[in-house]
């Protein structure tokens, strides 16, 4: 018996382990995570799950990371890590990724690590100082944190990688950066135009301008291109001008803005002439179609207290420009167009001139944070039209009257199934002479704007008013200690909190809270969007203590007050989204006519000649001319089609938008963006790289109960169960004297 007992604890032993080996085996090749964050954090989104598993060729991701750093770039490493391996599951198989071990310490490297160090190098990445507390000690490491992606012959690279804030979205936008690339290359007629402008006579001068590799530089880039040409599938044709043998190609050199270099004649101590006087021009330009850009080879500087200075070009890094400027001019992102007349906002500003008014607000960052995804495609209503090959037009602050020719060719745009976004200012401000006297200086005026657009939007189920909404609930400014310290509310700054944002559609979920400024109010048409079987959506609204200021305008915050009616306070909406099929605003219409150009009075002999030139219709053949018909010139149902209306164009501006997109703001405007272009994935992949995570708003009276309840409820809570204790315990007590009395 007692064997048999022992022997059963060795069989049960046997198969626990049995088991625990089982499952350690099926756990290494079936497991599952369960990512448990509201934005699904650390769960690849659909963009990069498609990503990878469209490939069709080869991806290699070598990332060079230095291992056991301190805080928190060990959290970093891991969790690149698991990232990767989520990319490596859901990729075909084209993907493979290798972490390469490299160290930052100099003094003990095993030959391995050397070997993995000057490979990263080669990539162009180099490691980084950061800095280690230990034992309360400061010391600095130098640490390799970058990675490297190889698609084919196109290399995108990570050099540094020091937060795992929108890393996924990154690492997701270069591949299918790089598969764009290879497709527009491979589908590429034209060869892209790559021309060197080098003038052979900058080698007299060269000694005077501490150059004295200058003339080395035409061998180097052309080494550089032979190198570039590979990656590119031999898509570039490269040139070499000289302008000093070539008179011809002065117009080139002022169509393309390059900088050209004159000098006098020099003479030595003697009397004799070195240098004849002359002139000398130096530049790459790379050119595709109508878009080029140019990368000058000198630069001009001006130095304080030396003067002006004439530097080399950084040669290390031209072939890394040289990709950056190829890539920009084929065009292999998707491309938008921005409207660039009409008094819109511009999307950078021009060199500041002498004497010359200051210019309006410009919209650089956003043109920033836009261009990292598509490329922007000015748009010229007034003399181009509406471009092909773009899916989306902004329309940001436009203050000029549109044409009704004009306004066919936005209907028209839209009825091709395309999408607008408009964002539009109710008023313009003129800022008014201002007297010597103090007493006489005069606040800006603000005048309606009134562009025609309104019209296409009533039609459309639409509305704007010409008010500004003001807030309660608004952007506190902070006074400096000489003006009493404290804040100032910006009531035309309302801040949009989380329960006046519409989270049901795709592109907001992930936006918490909002700051708008100068905005109207705008409205559906409920009537005109059910009778053309269209969908109109609130995306956010001011809260319900705001009110509208119309009429005179006075944007001062210390001349607004809040109504003392509390009937004038309600929730106004701020922005809409109206999606389906648009009727025409021109259906049964006949086609605008379009402007005629000004043309310059013909006088003379010449206007004469002009008038000999002009064959006249027979009335005969103008009555046969009326009678040709066409059809389908209009498009009077369109494609499925999004509209965005905003109250304001300022919501773009460089003072709401931040330069890295981290903002909510930024955020928002960047996922509209996608979701016009029918790109809904990216805004939930973009949604992991916002960290604004603010508290929801407690009324006045939960904040005294639950202040009160902490200070005086939980102590009574703990009497009380105090008590309730000492009360069992007492009966307790007399049951058992009970028990031993009888």
């Amino acid at each position: 018996m007692t064997d048999s007992k022992r022997y059963g604890k060795y069989y049960k032993f046997i198969v626990y382990l049995a088991v625990v080996v089982l499952i350690n085996i099926v756990g290494t090749t079936l497991f599952f995570r369960a990512d448990l964050t509201s934005d699904r954090m650390y769960s690849l989104s659909e963009a990069s799950k498609n990503a990878v598993s469209r490939l069709s060729e080869p991806l290699t991701i070598n990332v060079f990371f230095t291992e056991n750093l301190p805080a928190p770039h060990n959290n970093t490493e891991r969790y690149l890590r698991d990232l990767v391996e989520e990319y490596s599951i859901h990729s075909n198989r084209y993907f493979n990724y290798r972490f390469y071990n490299v160290s930052a310490e100099e003094g003990d490297l095993d030959e391995d690590a050397k070997r993995n160090q000057e490979m990263a190098r080669n990539y162009g990445i180099y490691p980084v100082q950061i800095q280690d507390i230990e034992q309360d000690e400061v010391k600095f490491q130098r640490a390799y944190m970058g990675m490297v992606m190889i698609h084919g012959d196109v290399v995108e690279k990570i050099p540094t990688i020091t937060s795992t804030e929108g890393l996924e979205y990154t690492i997701t936008s270069k591949i299918e950066k790089m598969n764009a690339k290879i497709s527009t290359l491979l589908n590429m007629e034209e060869p892209v135009q790559v021309r060197l402008y080098f003038s052979s006579s900058l080698g007299d001068i060269a000694p005077q301008l501490r150059m004295d590799n200058l003339m080395q530089v035409p061998a180097r880039v052309e080494m550089l291109i032979d190198e570039l040409n590979t990656k590119y599938y031999g898509k570039l044709a490269f040139s070499k001008l000289d302008p000093s043998v070539d008179s011809s190609l002065d117009r080139q050199i002022s169509a393309y803005n390059i900088v050209t270099l004159r000098w006098p004649s020099m003479k030595d101590r003697t009397g004799n002439e070195v240098v004849a006087e002359g002139r000398g021009s130096a530049a790459i330009v790379v050119e595709k179609g109508e878009k080029f850009e140019t990368i000058p080879l000198i630069q001009v500087i001006n130095v304080p207290l030396f003067g002006t200075q004439y530097q080399l070009a950084d040669m290390e890094r031209m072939k890394e420009k040289l990709g950056e400027v190829i890539d920009d001019v084929i065009d292999i992102n998707k491309k938008i167009g921005y409207l660039s007349d009409h008094g819109a906002l511009p999307l950078y500003s021009a060199p500041a001139m002498p004497n010359q008014p200051q210019q309006q607000q410009n919209l650089a960052n956003f043109n920033r944070l836009v261009s990292q995804d598509y490329s922007i495609i000015p748009v010229q209503l007034k003399d181009e039209g509406i471009p092909d090959g773009i899916d989306c037009l902004i329309i940001a602050g436009p203050k000029e009257q549109f044409s009704e020719y004009e306004l066919f060719q936005i209907d028209q745009f839209l009825m091709k199934g395309k999408s607008l976004a408009l964002f539009l200012d109710p008023y313009q401000e003129i800022n008014m002479p201002q007297g010597q006297n103090q007493m006489n200086r005069q606040g800006p005026m603000y005048l309606p704007i009134n562009t025609g657009l309104e019209k296409l939007l009533n039609h459309y189920g639409a509305t704007t008013e010409k008010a500004y909404v003001l807030d309660k609930k608004c952007f506190e400014q902070r006074l400096p200690q000489m003006y009493g310290g404290g804040s100032r509310p910006i009531y035309f700054a309302p801040m949009i909190r989380e329960e006046n944002i519409n989270r049901d559609m795709p592109f907001m979920k992930s936006i918490k809270s909002l700051v708008t400024i100068m905005s109207s109010p705008v409205g559906l048409l409920e009537d005109t969007v059910r009778e053309n079987s269209l969908r109109g959506d609130l995306v956010y609204s001011s809260s319900d203590e705001s009110w509208l200021m119309s009429g005179r305008i006075n944007l001062n915050p210390m001349m607004m007050r809040p109504p003392d009616d509390p009937a004038e306070l309600e929730s106004r909406p701020m922005a809409l989204l109206v999606q389906g099929e648009f009727p025409s605003f021109f259906a049964g219409k006949e086609i605008p006519a379009k402007p005629a150009e000004e043309e310059a009075p013909v006088e003379g002999e010449a206007a004469s000649e002009a008038e000999e030139d002009i064959e006249l219709e027979s009335p005969a053949e103008q009555d046969q001319a009326s009678q040709i018909t066409g059809e389908g010139a209009i498009t009077e149902i369109g494609k499925y089609g999004k509209l965005f209306l905003g109250g304001s164009a300022q919501i773009l501006g460089n003072n709401i938008l931040d330069e890295e997109g981290r903002t909510p703001n930024a955020t928002f405007v960047m996922n509209l963006i996608d979701y016009l272009n029918g790109r809904d994935e990216y805004a939930e992949m973009r949604s992991k790289m916002q960290r604004f995570n603010p508290l929801r708003e407690t009324e006045p009276g939960m904040k005294a109960f639950i202040k009160s309840f902490n200070i005086a409820g939980l102590p009574v809570i703990v009497a009380i169960f105090g008590v309730i204790v000492w009360m069992r315990r007492s009966a307790r007590k007399k049951r058992i004297e009970l028990m031993f009395n009888k």
